[in-house]
């Protein structure tokens, strides 16, 4: 019995691994749309945000089977209600990356920004949700405790970004339209490192029965 229940636990990890990936493919080729406008790849954007909300209900119905099929311990229970608890965040960053997709296809981000870092913080959230799914599937409290650490990096190119914006945004010949939404995209960046803060969170409750 316990093999066929660490059998289930494996495909868990599995799953949680494809859905982590699917969300990195989500911000990054988010990032390259926003690089200069391009419309082409946010149909791309908006497939890899319905795969990830299709597969936050697969493994949502993995853990409640494990959870009614199986008899788990304490352990077990921490790592399935973590898992429950870390895909509606991942859930949520497939949601941001479509979010920046349809400022996107709005049409108004069409002028260079490369000196507003925008790229950078794209980068930075990425390597947050990557090394959170990571943390999780190496059980690595400290891995999961650097990610939290790392929020303050992109909270830094949120915080130089709006203030780079604003700037522009008092310049006589300021795009308002753009200005506003190069301020969204950073924004919902901020937001996925937040939702990949929380990962990082319940993976150290998974490990340790803490937060």
């Amino acid at each position: 019995m316990r093999s066929k229940f660490d059998e289930q636990l494996a495909l868990l990890h599995k799953e949680l691994m494809t859905m982590g990936a699917l969300c990195e493919s989500a911000i990054a080729l988010a990032a390259a749309a926003m690089e200069g406008g391009d419309t082409t790849k946010t149909q791309k954007v908006f497939d890899y945000s319905a795969q990830i909300a299709h597969k936050e209900r697969d493994i949502e119905g993995m853990c409640m089977r494990l959870l009614l099929q199986q008899q788990p311990v304490a352990k077990d229970l921490r790592v399935i209600s973590s898992a429950l608890k870390m895909v509606t965040d991942m859930q949520r960053i497939g949601n941001n990356s479509g979010d920046i997709a349809e400022i996107v296809n709005m049409g108004h981000i069409k002028a260079a920004h490369d000196k507003l870092h925008i790229q950078d913080m794209a980068q930075a959230t990425i390597k947050m949700v990557t090394e959170s799914i990571d943390a999780f599937v190496k059980n690595d409290a400290a891995l999961a405790k650097a990610v939290i650490a790392y929020d303050d990096v992109v909270d830094d190119h949120f915080d130089r970004i709006k203030t780079a914006l604003i700037d522009l945004l008092r310049a006589h010949d300021a795009d308002g339209e753009y200005v506003l939404d190069l301020l969204m995209i950073a924004k919902y960046l901020e937001r996925m490192g937040d939702h990949a803060v929380n990962i990082a969170e319940w993976v150290i409750f998974s490990i340790t029965g803490r937060k």
